[in-house]
């Protein structure tokens, strides 16, 4: 049996996993989550913020937005409605003089989210709701090629990540990826930073439903074929780990690291800085638990047949 260890403690089930309400279904899980640490055969990753650094490309994508969004309302417009506009939309991607805050639509909602509250900054400022979606739907045309693995500012893999993985891979647990990135990008970042073998199942904007709503996390444990009660998720925002809570994932974590300003996260999760800090340890009913790396990964993305929702 695998379990993870946070600076060097085993992981049990969070408090009140397994009461009445607390997961849905029943599930033979939750005895050996809440009598110790809790059985890991599977750990779900968000993307940006979690295991990329993707606060520079953001940062571009949003100013560049903000940009193009004042030259389309009118480049000779009245110059309180420029800042009446410009004052929403820094607020509402979370563009900040300390960066972007990692809370905001810009950190943590997907593309669609993004573009609504556009169009809502449009309206709020006198346009009508068909003009402003159109506009919206412009800009962010014009902008697009500024986010993903095509950016300049290509995002980066969090310190020790790759590290993380491979301990996790020799242990021969399964990874996926739960984002509101799309398939392509998320499929890209992986490529690029050598992380497909240690993957076997993502789940995008594109699938349906997608997160923070909790079926999202029984949709990717169905392709990995693991149930939610012995899966841990690791992300960086609140919506995430209340989402995995909500699904009956026993062990939530919080990553603290991918941005300028720390997340504001819930204080009864446990946090790390570093994925030094986490580990892998293995037991045997007669002998307790070990620290230690145990078994070998399985079939990894590219050595499987592609599902219907997750292509490579």
């Amino acid at each position: 049996m695998v379990h993870l260890n946070l600076g060097g403690e085993p992981l049990s089930a969070w408090p009140g996993y397994g009461e009445a309400g607390a997961q849905p279904g029943g599930n033979q899980a939750i005895d050996s989550a809440v009598h110790g640490p809790a059985v890991i055969e599977a750990v779900l990753f968000d993307k940006d913020g979690t295991m990329s650094h993707s606060e520079p490309m953001l940062e571009a994508l949003a100013t560049a937005r903000v940009f193009h969004c004042l030259e389309a309302l009118d480049p000779q417009g009245q110059q309180q409605r420029r800042e009446a506009l410009d004052n929403l939309l820094r607020s509402a991607y979370g563009l900040t003089p300390a960066g972007i805050h990692p809370a905001s639509i810009t950190a943590v909602a997907s593309r669609g989210h993004n573009l609504i509250a556009t169009a809502t900054a449009f309206a709020m400022v006198g346009l009508g709701w068909p003009e402003a979606l159109a506009i919206s739907e412009d800009v962010f045309a014009r902008t697009d090629a500024l986010h993903g693995q095509g950016s300049q500012h290509r995002p980066q893999a969090t310190d020790g990540l790759a590290d993380l993985l491979e301990r996790f891979s020799a242990a021969g647990l399964r990874c996926a990826v739960i984002s509101n990135d799309h398939e392509e990008g998320i499929h890209d970042f992986l490529a690029i930073h050598g992380f497909q073998r240690h993957f076997q199942a993502i789940w995008s904007a594109e699938h349906r439903p997608c997160k923070p709503h909790p079926d999202a996390v029984h949709g990717v444990c169905r392709e990995l074929g693991i149930a939610a009660g012995h899966c841990a998720l690791i992300g960086d925002a609140n919506s995430d780990l209340r989402m995995a809570r909500t699904a009956g994932v026993p062990v939530v974590l919080g990553y603290r690291a991918g941005w300028r300003q720390p997340p504001p996260l819930d204080p009864d999760v446990p946090q790390l800085q570093h994925w030094s800090e986490l580990t892998v340890s293995h037991s045997h009913p007669d002998r307790g638990v070990s620290i230690g790396t145990i078994g070998s990964a399985d079939d990894a993305i590219g050595s499987q047949p592609a599902s219907d929702s997750a292509k490579a």
